[in-house]
């Protein structure tokens, strides 16, 4: 079905959004987002009892507050989808630290202006916060000097791929392998190469030499040494081979072989310096996580790159409450009436 334009605005508006055509994707587009077909329902609802009530220009203030510590990400976006209807909004800054219960973004304005879109706002905020925050417990465990790249896309919906990537860069990590995650985010996307590369090419130095000849622009070669090989072998190989051209390796050794262990870590950077390639560095992916990453950074390790840990991360739950109503302070049992104190929350809108 085709894009009405038309933001929803009664429940008989229902009959607007798309159903299955057979052809299109099952995400949003950012049209059916900005419309507020994403909404949970009954905020419809809400919206249309109000609207015949004559209630929906009722000037409100809310209160968004996190249900978990955390990394603060996902206001850009939220700024983007509010932008235009009037509604004030300050939060914390994408980056920071918040704590459970802490009051994260504040909104005023005409209740109508932003009831359709609590769904997504908050959903935004949530999945952006949550995988920031295992970004960040990454790069914390891997310390200042080793960088951490996120691999995480091929985990997730490719709708949301992007949005995960660019959270992941907010929460620390110093590259996103995703080309629109990190394009939108301002990067240029990072890799090295796939094993299915190196199973058609049929040697991983061959493949390596046929990297160096045709994609010199692309940046430094970094060979993947777990495909045919013995990991270790193929590392001295490689570098006796190709001598400073080759900038790095990576291993990505299966777990059918036991994954990418301290030991092995330790094995290569051994070996690799023994054969007079102390230059060479080790980037290691496959599996890893805050748990694995201090000892296979004190065995050697240069660079991470962290994928399902990252993708895998479980949102941080937002909850939106009302609490002012007309400058009226209001709260559903259990709350404070009148919006929160928080000297940190800056203004986005």
């Amino acid at each position: 079905m085709e894009d009405s334009g038309k933001a929803l605005e009664k429940f008989g508006d229902l009959s607007l959004v798309a159903s299955d055509d057979g052809s299109r994707f099952f995400s949003a587009t950012h049209d059916e987002i900005r419309r507020g077909d994403v909404s949970d329902v009954y905020f419809l609802k809400t919206l249309h009892v109000l609207e015949a009530a004559g209630l929906a220009g009722t000037l409100v203030e809310a209160d968004i507050h996190a249900s978990d510590d955390g990394i603060f990400a996902g206001a850009e976006e939220a700024k983007r989808l509010l932008a235009g209807y009037g509604v004030r909004m300050r939060s914390l800054k994408e980056g920071d630290g918040m704590s459970a219960g802490e009051t994260v973004m504040q909104l005023k304005g005409p209740y109508s202006k932003f009831c359709l879109h609590e769904t997504a706002l908050l959903g935004m905020l949530a999945s952006s916060s949550g995988w920031a925050t295992a970004a960040r417990a990454c790069v914390e465990a891997a310390g200042k000097n080793i960088p951490v790249a996120c691999f995480a896309s091929r985990h997730l919906h490719p709708a949301v791929a992007p949005v995960m990537e660019r959270a992941a860069l907010i929460g620390g990590c110093d590259t996103a392998s995703n080309i629109l995650g990190a394009s939108l985010a301002g990067r240029d996307p990072r890799g090295t190469m796939p094993h299915s590369f190196i199973l058609i090419v049929g040697d991983t130095l061959e493949a390596s030499r046929l990297y160096l000849e045709h994609l010199k622009e692309a940046g430094p070669l970094v060979s993947l040494v777990d495909t045919l090989n013995d990991e270790a072998l193929e590392a001295v190989r490689q570098a006796v081979e190709l001598g400073p051209e080759l900038y790095g390796v990576r291993l990505d050794t299966p777990k059918e072989r036991g994954g990418v262990t301290p030991e092995l870590v330790r094995e290569v950077r051994a070996r690799l310096d023994q054969a007079g390639a102390p230059a060479v560095k080790i980037f290691v992916s496959g599996g890893v996580n805050p748990d694995k990453i201090p000892e296979l950074a004190a065995a050697g390790t240069d660079a991470f790159g962290v994928g399902s840990y990252i993708s895998d991360a479980n949102p941080i739950d937002m909850t939106l409450d009302l609490k002012s109503i007309a400058g009226r302070p209001v709260a559903k049992r259990g709350r404070i009436p009148g919006p929160a104190v928080n000297e940190r929350l800056v203004e986005v809108l």
